[in-house]
């Protein structure tokens, strides 16, 4: 399947588009990982992409299409693909349509993930870090350490990253109105829209967007 993954900051997007991808035995491919990948690797892109980054300018759109379009034309990618942060806006919706439209492949679904913006406040903006190691993740509701401001596994201390204050989250979330969320429309009027409720345990939203489709690609 070919699958577009979209949602708002928080609600979870990163960790089903991981799931989803093993699920379908298709590659997850990320804006961000394509971004690093070009880097790391030097390639023409990577530096064009590099310049722009080291300046403090955005990625241009087609900087970032010509990165997903080589990487969808990879052969692990011949039999589907999860596309996760691209396209972000309109623009890049309709160049993706028309590099498809080129391949002579189109795509099965658009996954929209829901969560009431409060929910997506609360959840990032409660999130804390050890500082000892990034991957130790605590919440001050939905998963409280121990010992207030001391990470369980190591005994570092958790931080709040500047990006989850909640003034910034609700800045990332005006962003996601603006730029982003016009393309669920624009993939609506084309019928690929499933919209997914985001909230509840990671393997019941992991279900639901499975089942979804399952319908999908069924025809129903």
């Amino acid at each position: 399947m070919r699958i577009v993954l979209v949602g708002p900051p928080g609600a979870g997007k990163g960790t089903q588009a991981t799931r989803l991808a093993e699920k379908l035995r298709v590659p997850h491919i990320s804006t961000g990982d394509l971004f690093r990948a070009n880097i790391s690797r030097q390639t023409e892109l990577g530096k064009l992409a590099k310049s722009y980054m080291d300046a403090g300018n955005l990625v241009p759109d087609e900087v970032t299409i010509a990165m997903a379009k080589d990487r969808m034309e990879q052969p692990d990618a011949e039999r589907g693909f999860l596309l996760d942060g691209f396209p972000r806006n309109v623009s890049q919706a309709e160049a993706l349509d028309e590099l498809l439209t080129t391949e002579g492949i189109k795509l099965d679904a658009v996954l929209d993930l829901e969560a009431p913006e409060e929910e997506v406040v609360k959840r990032i903006a409660g999130r804390r870090i050890c500082r000892n190691d990034s991957s130790h993740v605590f919440h001050v509701t939905y998963k409280q350490p121990s010992k207030d401001g001391v990470c369980d596994v190591c005994g570092g201390e958790l931080y709040q990253r500047d990006d989850d204050s909640e003034e910034t989250v609700r800045t990332r979330l005006e962003v996601y109105h603006t730029q982003t969320e016009p393309i669920i429309d624009y993939y609506k009027a084309q019928g690929l829209v499933v919209t997914i409720e985001a909230m509840g345990p990671v393997d019941e939203v992991t279900g639901r967007a499975l089942a979804a489709l399952k319908r999908e690609d069924d025809g129903q």
